[in-house]
């Protein structure tokens, strides 16, 4: 039987953090159950579907609110760009054969032309782009299409579109901190992550040193990014959540250096040790927003739950050796240092490419499959069984997203 730590059984665990603390004047200290959830079952109901009836909210129509500009010294207004052209229906994509994944909820292509041409105007606003082949790269990334996809239950598109943002912000900050194509490098990577970090974390000192580095931020365009893009998450978000994205993206970075100081050695990493860091440099960030995007919270201490995290960090190194697996013929030709999860299994193993990649697809799949098992054992409650349903339905949009990108981006072989 799974457990959480202490010795008890997920379901037991999870009552009785639901429930609270009990005695004189413990009342004000117990978890409200929110008006949208029923109450709890007297036995443990079936598990939940892959998406759980979405709470009563604003549709999808409604538009986001007007966000304040972030505090940084004022700078020269982007050039004028031409609009978002709406993306012609696609065709059904071929997919990597054995991949085994939760099935995607949803794919709106009018939805995510709409959250994609709100994100270029965003990102013209905080002048991301410093030419204009990369704001031709982001729609062709299809960032709207992604959030759409990941996220089925939101109830706004401006959830959508702060998803969008921070989905764009990280990236931008992998590009241009890490990708030797925008300039980044191995060295002093992580004191130029640390900044990164203040963009999100907000660094608190005297003036006038605080002037000093409210200017870096505002000088860079990924630091600005993921200034404005917390900003928008931080409305909809409460503190905790907040907080939790935080320490997932200081997470991120830790894995980002990892990486740096093998491809510093060129050193391919021990499998194991690859999954150390994967667990790290993973699309973590992105499945642990999935209750504030769905315009929910899992209370802290029931995310905390070592089921929760365990589920959790499943779903998320899951998704990232999918992203292994689809990108690994692009990575190749870069002709530059770079290793995956085939990769090291090929030097590990002394085997084929194919056949590493092959062995790579079944270590996918038993993640998956250790998802899923734990996610059967928190579905107890309707938060927990909300919350690990948003995993899988993050996990099958992200599926649909790549396999959506093969002939381009990505493909379905080495």
């Amino acid at each position: 039987m799974t457990t959480t730590g202490r010795g008890q059984p997920p379901a037991e665990a999870l009552e009785r953090i639901l429930a609270g603390p009990t005695g004189l004047g413990s009342a004000a200290s117990r978890f409200a159950r929110p008006p949208h959830l029923p109450a709890r079952p007297a036995t443990a109901p079936a598990p939940a579907p892959a998406q759980p009836p979405a709470p009563a909210q604003p549709p999808l129509t409604a538009q986001p609110p007007v966000l304040p500009r972030p505090p940084a010294p004022p700078r020269p207004p982007a050039a004028a760009q031409p609009p978002a052209q709406p993306s012609a229906p696609a065709a059904a994509p071929a997919r990597i054969e054995g991949l085994h994944c939760p099935p995607a909820v949803r794919d709106d292509r009018a939805l995510a032309d709409l959250i994609n041409e709100q994100l270029l105007q965003w990102a013209d606003d905080v002048d991301l782009f410093r030419s204009p082949d990369l704001r031709a790269g982001l729609l062709k990334f299809d960032p709207g299409r992604s959030v759409v996809l990941c996220h089925p239950d939101a109830p706004t598109t401006g959830h959508l579109l702060t998803a969008a943002k921070l989905l764009a912000g990280e990236n931008a900050v992998d590009d241009y901190f890490c990708e030797p194509e925008l300039g980044g490098t191995p060295d002093g990577l992580g004191a130029r992550l640390a900044v990164a970090q203040s963009a999100i974390d907000p660094s608190h000192m005297p003036a006038p040193y605080d002037a000093d580095w409210r200017a870096a931020l505002a000088a860079h365009p990924a630091l600005r990014a993921m200034h404005s893009a917390m900003e928008s998450f931080t409305q909809l978000a409460t503190p905790a959540q907040s907080h939790r994205y935080r320490h997932e993206v200081a997470s991120l970075y830790l894995g980002y250096e990892a990486e740096a100081a093998c491809v510093q050695e060129e050193r391919t990493p021990r499998v194991w040790e690859y999954l150390v860091q994967r667990q790290l440099n993973s699309f973590r960030p992105c499945l642990a927003i999935t209750d504030a995007i769905g315009g929910y919270e899992i209370p802290a201490e029931l995310f905390a739950l070592p089921a929760v995290q365990r589920a959790t960090a499943l779903a998320s190194t899951a998704s990232t050796v999918l992203n292994d697996l689809y990108s690994l013929r692009k990575e190749q030709a870069s002709g530059r240092f770079h290793y995956s999860l085939p990769t090291v299994i090929a030097e590990e193993e002394d085997c084929a490419i194919d056949d590493a990649f092959t062995k790579a697809i079944e270590v996918h799949n038993e993640l998956v499959r250790a998802f899923e098992t734990e996610a059967a054992a928190l579905t107890a409650h309707p938060v927990a069984a909300r919350y690990v349903a948003g995993l899988a339905n993050w996990m099958g949009g992200n599926h649909e997203w790549h396999a959506g990108h093969v002939g381009g981006r990505y493909a379905t072989s080495p």
